[in-house]
């Protein structure tokens, strides 16, 4: 732990989160290194540094979309609401966001269970409750700009954009980046600039941002995006290997507080992450 730390332990505070996930406490190393490996191996992509845009950065007004409306719904009320998702903005976002759209159409039947979904290269997009809980513990608003390391589908990136100024999102296989880009543009999310490469590194020169979200778990939080956290700014970060706790940094006078919020089980970071 870094000095100067600040750390306060919270239990958990999500009731149920669903398979893939959420990794229990009680799980043994042996289990949790299976499932790491079965259900979240993370590909080992080259790393390149190319920015592009998923439109002009200024924002426009956006409908909720009808198609399968009736099934995000559902999935708002029965997935989110009955837990601890609170924020009625983080609500709203996700009401309009379309998961089907971020998910390869052999998944688009699932695509608004209570599950995490494989979108290729052994990669996936998450459980819906996740990405809520993740952006409600950011406390976005109109006028935060938001770093994310793991664009992967595209759908947090497209709830992020729904509720901050700006969003700066990292992907590290090319492949994800473009597809995750192209469904950005045609959804209208014109406030998202992406970017191919590490996000071990962030992009310092958007720095310093209000909120930073990891969508990637690295044993140890890196030190270059604690250094890109704004004053008065929050950061989510899945830690940890076989076992891993979804952590909140926050950012004040006094240094940096660290919280962790409940055990998870993400993609570990690849890249310069592995190296450290």
């Amino acid at each position: 732990m870094a000095r100067g730390w600040r750390t306060v332990t919270t239990k958990s505070m999500h009731r149920g989160v669903g398979r893939g996930q959420h990794l229990r406490a009680r799980l043994g190393r042996t289990v949790a290194a299976a499932l790491l490996g079965l259900l979240w191996a993370a590909g080992h992509a080259p790393s390149v540094d190319i920015a592009a845009t998923a439109g002009a950065p200024e924002r426009r007004a956006r409908q909720p979309r009808a198609e399968r409306r009736p099934e995000r719904l559902d999935m708002v009320e029965q997935q989110l609401m009955a837990r601890d998702i609170t924020d009625p903005r983080v609500i709203d976002a996700i009401r309009r966001v379309p998961r089907d759209r971020f998910v390869p159409a052999t998944q688009r039947a699932a695509a608004y269970e209570d599950r995490p979904l494989p979108i290729g290269y052994r990669q996936t997009i998450s459980q819906p409750y996740i990405v809520a809980f993740m952006t409600q513990a950011l406390q976005l608003t109109e006028d935060t700009r938001v770093l994310e390391i793991g664009t992967g589908s595209g759908y947090q990136t497209a709830v992020l954009a729904e509720l901050a100024s700006q969003v700066y999102s990292i992907e590290i296989v090319p492949e994800l980046a473009a597809r995750a880009r192209e469904t950005l543009a045609d959804l209208g999310h014109a406030n998202v600039e992406t970017r191919v490469g590490d996000g071990y590194q962030g992009w310092p020169d958007a720095a310093p941002f209000d909120a930073i979200i990891v969508t990637a778990a690295p044993d140890h939080v890196p030190a270059p995006l604690l250094a890109q956290l704004a004053p008065g700014g929050r950061m989510v970060i899945p830690v940890g290997q076989d076992r891993q706790s979804l952590t909140l940094i926050t950012r004040d006078d006094d240094g940096l507080t660290r919280r962790n919020l409940l055990p998870v089980l993400f993609v570990p970071m690849t890249g310069e992450a592995e190296r450290r």
